[in-house]
């Protein structure tokens, strides 16, 4: 894949990748905190049919009007819709930006059996393509091998439970969570082997991801000021949410470039 083919496929359309026309409040907030309305236009909810109701279950993020990319282990023998665009889960009815899927395509190497083998992400063509305007806008992916550096100051953003065991939010939470470098996440008293190469990991101490931000972008800036996703929320601790040392594992989303631009342009 020549990198012109994938600025025609990630850079965005009208208005240009990871540049919210609603910037981010990104001061460093200790735990999660209500994002600022329509600031990660690209941030999507995941939702299943259950009985005549659909529910949250994963985030996801939006990669151009007909893509979204979210994690292996949120797809599921269901029906799925995905809404976009910055809402409270509690008053989505009549949201214009809802959209049925036409598509689901897990990686080929995704085993459910084993969440920290890797290889947890997929893509989601819908049936329609979304209206971008200054409330829906795709990301921006990093190229591919890309690594954030240690202690870059990313966001983890999402609807999951607001701590282990507690309620989802309603409205859409943002986090600092800063980037833990791989040798540092790999030592014994961190996540050990558990963590692989193609992941990458942020946070470990009182801020994390949760249930419910499965799927979800981890949101980083560039040196050019665009907003990249450079991890797909992957797993936390079956200790809790906010286990020390233990910090939220994400898909790192350069290992994939590749096989991202590969599926957009096949499917």
């Amino acid at each position: 894949m020549t990198n012109v083919a994938l600025v025609l496929l990630f850079a965005a359309c009208a208005y240009g990748c990871g540049t919210p026309a609603h910037e981010p409040s990104v001061s460093r907030v200790v735990n999660g905190e209500d994002t600022r309305p329509y600031s990660w236009p690209w941030q999507i909810s995941l939702q299943y049919l259950s009985g005549s109701t659909y529910r949250h279950t994963c985030g996801g993020t939006l990669l151009a009007p007909s893509w979204v990319m979210t994690a292996g282990h949120c797809i599921g023998p269901r029906t799925y819709r995905l809404v976009l665009g910055d809402y409270d889960l509690t008053a989505v009815e009549g949201y214009e930006q809802i959209r049925r899927v036409e598509k689901i395509i897990v990686h080929p190497q995704w085993d459910e059996n084993c969440l920290s083998c890797g290889n947890d992400v997929a893509m989601i063509k819908l049936a329609s393509p979304v209206v971008l305007n200054d409330k829906v806008q795709p990301a921006c992916v990093p190229q591919s091998g890309e690594v954030a550096p240690h202690d870059d100051p990313c966001y983890i953003t999402g609807w999951g439970r607001l701590y282990s065991g507690g309620p989802i939010a309603s409205k859409l939470q943002q986090a600092l969570l800063p980037v833990v470098g791989h040798s540092v996440c790999t030592s014994s008293d961190w996540w050990g082997s558990y963590v692989k190469a193609t992941m990458i990991c942020a946070g470990g101490d009182v801020r994390s991801g949760c249930n419910g931000d499965s799927g979800g972008p981890l949101n980083c800036r560039g040196d050019d000021g665009r907003w990249y996703v450079q991890g797909v929320t992957s797993f936390v601790s079956s200790l809790g949410c906010n286990t020390l040392r233990k910090p939220t594992v994400f898909t790192r989303t350069s290992s994939f470039t590749q096989w991202i631009s590969d599926t957009m342009l096949q499917n």
